[in-house]
């Protein structure tokens, strides 16, 4: 995923519509290339894991995996998006070259063998309730599928009821597991648990996030962008305005250059 420089792991919260996230992939890429930045694109093709019933689950999983079809072709950047059951690993391994284990999910023994078992990159995101060092065992189950191909994401600790921290400590327990380790500037931002059934955020402190997580020595970053946050069908209290992401990116590249 390159040494010279972080990687990108970027996208819409969930593809919903493919106008849209084709707009988001072709921004996001040519912004990349410019940059050097090595990229893949993120889109979840469902979302099972929301706070209320009625919350935006995504546009149907043959139509979802379809638009990501065409965005890996068209724009020619490898797939990231999340899987929840061991059914949706093989079927989602069809399209994406990335498939990504959910926070709370991380330690599903079947989810984690299932996705080893498809050859797949595996990025799985640590539980916003378990220690930098517990990750180990689900970096081992993936590994005992027979599959090498592993990446942690970094995305916050539970911090009382309706908050998370970022405790930066944790990269060194995270590197202990000798493969690359992504920061989730997003994510770690959120503020669950709202008594209205919508996850809140603080995107305002997505460019404070980034570049400490730069500064200490993450291999690449996860954010989650859309052209109009206030509009986006899910988690779009905490999306980066995509016309934020070219100035953001670029001071995070006189960042890495200085380390």
């Amino acid at each position: 995923m390159g040494k010279s420089n972080f990687f990108l792991i970027a996208g819409p919260c969930v593809v919903e519509n493919e106008e849209l996230t084709m707009y988001v992939a072709r921004t996001v890429s040519d912004i990349c290339k410019a940059l050097e930045i090595p990229f893949h694109f993120k889109a979840s093709y469902r979302k099972a894991n929301r706070s209320s019933l009625h919350s935006f689950t995504g546009i149907g999983m043959e139509e979802a995996l379809e638009v990501l079809r065409k965005v890996r072709a068209t724009c020619e950047v490898p797939i990231v998006t999340d899987i929840h059951t061991e059914q949706e690993a093989e079927i989602a391994a069809q399209v994406a070259d990335v498939l990504q284990i959910p926070a709370f999910l991380c330690r599903q023994t079947d989810l984690l063998l299932a996705a080893g078992k498809t050859g797949k990159i595996i990025n799985i995101k640590k539980g916003q309730f378990l220690s930098p060092e517990a990750m180990s065992f689900a970096v081992n189950k993936v590994r005992e599928a027979g599959n090498e191909q592993v990446l942690i994401t970094e995305r916050g600790t539970t911090f009382g009821y309706q908050d998370l921290v970022v405790d930066f400590r944790g990269i060194k327990a995270l590197q202990q597991n000798h493969c690359p380790v992504v920061l989730d500037c997003t994510h770690s931002l959120q503020q669950p648990n709202q008594l209205q059934g919508v996850t809140g955020g603080r995107p305002d402190l997505i460019e404070t996030i980034a570049k400490a997580g730069i500064a200490v020595g993450f291999d690449g970053l996860f954010i989650e962008t859309h052209p109009n946050p206030a509009e986006a069908l899910s988690d779009g209290a905490n999306m980066l305005p995509l016309n934020e992401l070219k100035p953001l990116l670029e001071k995070l590249v006189r960042i890495r250059a200085a380390l």
